[in-house]
């Protein structure tokens, strides 16, 4: 096989079988949250999130991310004083501490012995024979207010080890689809051969590994321009030059990269990667590819 047809072969998605299994996995969650009597009455959406929501998952990384988000409750933060409006606090039962202990009797209902809470974050739903590996998220609404006309949804989630964190899946799905039509559907192949190559370099131990997440921002922060070849190898070695220029020094006050939902920036203080690790997955994948 050339390097082009193994590229062209790891731009794909996951197989037929794996999104049977996915969607199985995330009917089963959804069942499990509804059919729990504790949940009756109270606000709840559960959607897929992350990579497999976004159509950007491969084989080695097909376990899916399932958000139970409490409608019920929702926190906030304000851009400058005054730029929220005032609400009646929530005086309801729905504490990050309640809806996580719910949210957990109704998956062992369902999946019994094959739940993991050692994560404080998400609650791990093992694989079976018919399902993949999840992550379900007990979250709440979330809102980021820029002024009292307008703000920025998304969702907070509580860790069991202290703190919080706020995600914005709308955002990366929003701006995956609109940059995978600017780029004729290429950027989503592109997403999955990043991810491909580092599952590949990691696997064989040529290279760390690295998060599924962090590739697909990096794929993000290419220019569409990037994906405007008519070869993979020509596209893989654009992103990669790309990746390598953009990630030298250290971080600029102007002109940062940002998270694929375009609400973060992509390299800060307390992230899970940094501007070497992206600059040094550029150069291993470089030379595991063989360009010269």
């Amino acid at each position: 096989m050339s390097l082009e047809e193994q590229l062209a072969s790891w731009t794909a998605p996951s197989s037929d079988s794996e999104q049977e299994k996915q969607e199985r996995t995330k009917r089963m969650i959804r069942q499990a949250v509804d059919g729990h009597t504790p949940f009756k009455g109270c606000g709840l959406r559960v959607y897929a999130k992350g990579s497999y929501a976004n159509n950007t998952n491969v084989r080695a990384d097909s376990d899916v991310d399932i958000a139970v988000e409490c409608t019920d409750v929702e926190y906030w933060e304000e851009a400058t004083p005054g730029a929220h409006p005032s609400t009646t606090p929530y005086t309801g039962i729905w504490t990050p501490q309640k809806l996580r202990s719910e949210l957990l009797s109704a998956l062992r209902a369902t999946f019994p012995g094959q739940i993991d809470t050692s994560g404080s974050t998400a609650i791990k739903v093992h694989s079976g024979t018919a399902r993949v590996d999840a992550d379900v998220v007990p979250c709440f609404s979330y809102l980021y207010h820029f002024s009292p006309s307008s703000a920025r949804p998304g969702t907070r989630i509580f860790k069991t080890d202290g703190g919080s964190l706020v995600n914005y899946p709308a955002q990366q799905l929003e701006n995956g689809i609109a940059k995978n039509n600017r780029t004729g559907r290429a950027y989503k192949k592109g997403v999955r051969l990043l991810k491909r190559v580092e599952n590949a370099m990691a696997e064989d131990g040529t290279f760390r590994e690295l998060p599924s997440f962090f590739m697909e921002c990096l794929a993000f922060n290419c220019p569409d321009s990037a994906f405007d070849h008519s070869t993979w190898t020509a596209c893989l070695r654009t992103m990669l030059v790309h990746i390598w220029q953009q990630l030298q020094g250290d971080e600029p006050v102007d002109g940062r990269w940002v998270e694929a939902n375009d609400c973060f920036y992509l390299f800060h203080l307390g992230q899970k990667w940094s501007r070497a690790d992206g600059r040094e997955f550029a150069h291993a994948a470089w030379n595991y590819c063989g360009f010269k």
